[in-house]
């Protein structure tokens, strides 16, 4: 795509989508060749006919439908349907409208599902090394640095290998949506130190679980929408789920009064969209394969998740019933995400 011949219109469109909206887009473009008719065939959205067909995926998210993530979801949905000229629709799914949030991988490479929008750590009990490149240990780069690096340097090979060959799992994944690190978590009192972790029950997914049952916790698998209630009916002692958005959201907030911030379990994440490898050839093979495959894995969402996170953050220590312990520090980090903080509520 040869941007500087864009209109600025196109170009705006061009930088609110990752990877796979790009490559829809080309698929689908105007100066596609068109093909014989025929029946779309069975199964979730399915791809036959012309290119001028209307043609819908169905894909389910890991989020609920008031989560800023769903948001970011149906901002990228209305991005591909734009650019594809209304011929690729997508049936933007809440998390469980087919399947439950750890099925959904299993549902895509059946063709019940056309995609899923979440994370690998939803599926590491598959293979702990999916956890790997969705919420890694980084090395130091930042989620923007990760995302190109999966991209450019080889990771996205290295995720298909071990999910199509490892795996055997007829989906192809594409990543985007960069964070950075996310909160330590919400407890009923202060973590002071290493050793107030053991014996807790706690919520986390991915490598992180490792991290957490290192310190002495016993770690336990909840679905983000169902943290709340595990907290409230003590299940789990202690929780972390990704943002102080997403986190109010889910109601964390009114079930554990102390939010720490400064973390390293999960230094950054990628959300990653998984297609079904079948649904995908269809849609290529109706556009000839005409266009290259463009990836720009350095766009993202149209609205920032640091700055989303980072009001939500502000807005519960603004709270009357909040108060800040002022023997700690505010330091904000590279991408405006504050971190080394904690509230604690004075009913706590």
């Amino acid at each position: 795509m040869d941007l500087s011949k864009s209109s600025r219109r196109g170009f705006l469109k061009y930088l609110s989508l990752s990877g796979l909206g790009t490559f829809i887009a080309a698929c689908l473009s105007q100066n596609a060749p068109a093909t014989g008719g025929g029946a779309s065939p069975a199964g979730g959205g399915g791809l036959g006919g012309t290119t001028a067909q209307t043609v819908t995926w169905k894909i389910q998210s890991g989020w609920a439908q008031n989560d800023i993530f769903q948001e970011m979801f149906i901002d990228w949905k209305t991005s591909v349907e734009e650019m594809s000229g209304g011929r690729l629709k997508i049936d933007a799914l809440p998390v469980n409208s087919v399947t439950n949030i750890n099925a959904a991988i299993d549902a895509v490479h059946a063709g019940t599902l056309d995609g899923a929008h979440h994370v690998p750590a939803y599926y590491y009990g598959k293979d702990h090394a999916v956890s790997l490149i969705g919420t890694g240990p980084m090395f130091g780069m930042s989620g923007q640095m990760w995302l190109a690096w999966y991209y450019y340097g080889g990771g996205q090979e290295l995720y298909t290998d071990l999910m199509q060959r490892k795996l055997k799992l007829n989906v192809v994944s594409f990543f985007h949506m960069p964070m950075q690190n996310q909160p330590l978590g919400w407890f009923k009192d202060e973590i002071k130190s290493p050793d107030d972790f053991r014996g807790m029950k706690f919520r986390t997914v991915g490598l992180a679980t490792g991290v957490y049952g290192g310190l002495g916790a016993s770690v336990i698998s909840v679905a983000g929408a169902e943290v709340s209630s595990a907290l409230d009916r003590g299940t789990i002692d202690a929780a972390e789920f990704n943002n102080t958005t997403s986190d109010t959201v889910y109601g964390l907030p009114d079930v554990r009064k102390v939010l720490m911030a400064r973390s390293y379990h999960q230094p950054s994440e990628l959300l990653v969209i998984d297609i079904n490898k079948e649904e995908l050839g269809r849609l290529r093979e109706a556009a000839h394969q005409r266009h290259q495959d463009h990836q720009d894995p350095t766009v993202g969402p149209r609205r920032p998740v640091a700055r989303v996170g980072q009001r939500d953050l502000r807005r519960v220590e603004e709270q009357p019933r909040v108060r800040q312990d002022p023997r700690v520090a505010e330091e904000v980090g590279p991408a405006g995400l504050p971190v080394g903080r904690h509230g604690e509520h004075p009913d706590a």
